[in-house]
């Protein structure tokens, strides 16, 4: 062996010895790498983007203008290319700029998952409106609620009968408000409504001059997005035009371009879909599916049709696929990241194996806050459950609010202060609340808990405990209904669950079951339903007459442990039937 050799062998040795030290020394070195390069070119994306004073429709149009014939959006087997999407959107702005909608208005939108969820709000952003997403699940009182605190000068509702009969229970309320209705023409409507197919037919579809949005500043209102909160019904969180330029450069952290597919059958009225989602897809150039909703059978046949490379998840959605069957096209598909919130440490390994997916991109945030968190070293969750263990601690999560953020949701002052935690470290700071507990390892992985105050999650949804109280309490037989989530083994999040009283002298009956099953079937979403109900003798309250919901919460549903009557829903008999030791296993393996 020649002394050149004996040298190279040498230096190599000494490589290599040098890089296992640096790594038993620094063994998160690489980690750390990795994070400095996606967040430098997330940052500086975004960066560049303020600098040049962009918005969302700049981005759009930069898109339209860079491939017009590029499929932009495909919805059920259509496909419409971003030139076709723009002058849909540029028909919308025509339209509306004639109905004396100011820049500085609101137009609430109330529609599903389809293309003209998609250009009716680009069309708005043309005309610098702000559009409030209208969440279509609502019924009576939150739906009135929701669309009068978004303060709209206009309601634009798309196409179903469902979705206008639920407009038509609260009309009247609506008072004067003027309601644009897709899918049907003037003969179809009575003059309570505008048709606005009608006025698409005749709206021009040339683009809007840029002059009409030019006064748009960073800090203006792209959107509302509705969350659950302290009041116990839907508040409008704020979603400017800087925090929807910044959160629609996040899935560069995933080299997300303009030639991935991302796939999204979630609602488009939360932030998910839509703010990560719809808009990120925009600023790329890339092509979005769009799913009217989720379906566990069909989604990677979805997925393997269309050529997806990109999936959005919400943890529910992960453990619905892994319940499908097994086949031997599970692997057969070109996605190469899903990215969600809410993905079970349990069941982690299990989807991210199954079906083959590269990275797994968790991260934690609130549509009103002010910060969030990403796993993008695709390190799986923690697998040990509630551990508490030093030096690991459990605490809640705030986060600090810029100068510039006055408001988190469109509404009081006292109501945007409960968010708000002050002088927390020194005298004057100002931290805002997500209400949401987490734990810090040893090695600084954040896990999330649970969530803090009168929330709790169950069909991807925030269910509002105030909101279901209010709708069973109104019942003239009902004295008090404290509601709370719990816990059913295998299911993510937490199954409405209403503690009762009944009026003194009054007795549970098949009527009366059937006149609460009546009465939220009506006023309550689908997800907000309880499933269980407990007949309680007297309410369990606190020296200062609160709800104690501790026991009940420990309790659960289980007749070994709860001596009290229980009931479960029945949708097919439209009412709650007993739960006992009978039937009680048959439930808590049945899809709830």
């Amino acid at each position: 062996m020649s002394s050149t050799h004996k040298a190279l062998l040498g230096a190599a040795g000494a490589a290599g010895v040098g890089l296992a030290s640096w790594r038993l020394f620094f063994p998160y070195i690489g980690d750390d790498i990795r994070t400095i390069r996606a967040t430098k070119r997330t940052a500086g994306a975004i960066m560049k983007a303020m600098m040049e004073d962009k918005r969302i429709i700049d981005q759009f149009e930069a898109a339209v203008a860079k491939h017009p014939k590029k499929t932009f959006v495909i919805f059920e087997d259509k496909y419409y290319t971003y030139e076709f999407v723009d002058s849909m959107a540029n028909r919308i702005a025509n339209a509306v700029q004639k109905l004396n909608i100011k820049q500085t208005d609101t137009v609430a939108m109330m529609i599903y998952n389809e293309p003209a969820f998609v250009w009716t709000f680009l069309g708005l952003q043309k005309l610098g409106i702000a559009a409030a997403f209208v969440n279509f699940h609502l019924k009576s009182k939150p739906l009135a609620h929701s669309i009068a605190v978004s303060e709209a000068k206009a309601l634009i509702v798309g196409e179903g009968d469902e979705l206008l009969a639920s407009i038509d229970e609260i009309r009247d309320e609506l008072s004067s408000l003027p309601i644009y209705v897709f899918g049907k023409c003037r003969a179809e409507l009575d003059d309570r409504y505008v048709s606005m197919d009608d006025l698409l037919l005749v709206a021009n579809p040339v683009p809007i001059c840029k002059v009409f949005r030019q006064s748009v500043s960073p800090l203006h209102p792209i959107c509302y997005i509705y969350t659950s909160g302290t009041t116990g019904l839907p508040k409008p969180a704020i979603i400017n035009q800087t925090k929807a330029i910044g959160l629609s450069k996040s899935f560069l952290f995933f080299n997300f371009n303009e030639n991935d597919i991302a796939y999204i059958c979630t609602p488009l009225y939360h932030s998910a879909a839509t703010v990560l989602g719809f808009f990120n897809t925009i600023d790329v150039g890339a092509t979005i599916l769009i799913g009217r909703k989720f379906s566990a059978r069909a989604y990677f046949d979805e997925v393997r049709k269309h050529n997806v490379t990109v999936i959005q998840y919400i943890g529910e959605m992960c453990r619905y696929l892994i319940r499908v069957p097994p086949n031997d096209l599970d692997k057969v598909h070109k996605v190469r990241v899903a990215i969600g919130n809410g993905l079970r440490p349990d069941i982690w390994e299990e989807f991210k194996g199954r079906f083959n997916i590269p990275l797994i991109a968790e991260f934690f945030g609130a549509t009103e806050g002010t910060t969030g968190t990403w796993n993008i070293l695709n390190k799986p969750g923690d697998k040990n459950g509630c551990v508490i263990l030093k030096p690991g601690e459990e605490g809640l999560f705030i986060s600090g609010v810029p100068e510039y953020i006055t408001a988190f949701y469109k509404g009081t002052k006292e109501m945007n202060e409960k968010k708000i935690v002050r002088n927390a470290f020194k005298d004057g700071d100002v931290f805002f609340n997500f209400g949401d507990l987490f734990y810090l390892d040893k090695h600084y992985y954040m896990y999330f808990r649970d969530r803090v105050g009168d929330t709790f999650r169950w069909k991807s949804e925030n269910v509002s405990t105030r909101e279901v109280s209010d709708a069973i309490s109104t019942l003239p037989f009902i004295q008090d209904a404290n509601v709370y989530g719990v816990q059913i083994q295998g299911a993510d999040g937490r199954a409405g669950m209403a503690a009762i009283t009944f009026n003194h002298g009054i007795s549970v009956t098949t009527e009366l079951l059937q006149q609460m099953y009546r009465k939220i079937e009506h006023e309550l979403p689908s997800y907000a339903r309880p499933i269980f109900l407990r007949i309680l003798n007297e309410q369990i309250v606190t020296q200062t007459m609160k709800h104690r919901k501790i026991e009940l919460v420990e309790e659960g549903f289980d007749p070994n442990k709860v001596t009290d009557p229980l009931y479960v829903l029945d949708n097919l008999a439209k009412t709650y039937v007993p739960l006992s030791l009978d039937n009680y296993s048959q439930v808590i393996h049945s899809k709830l």
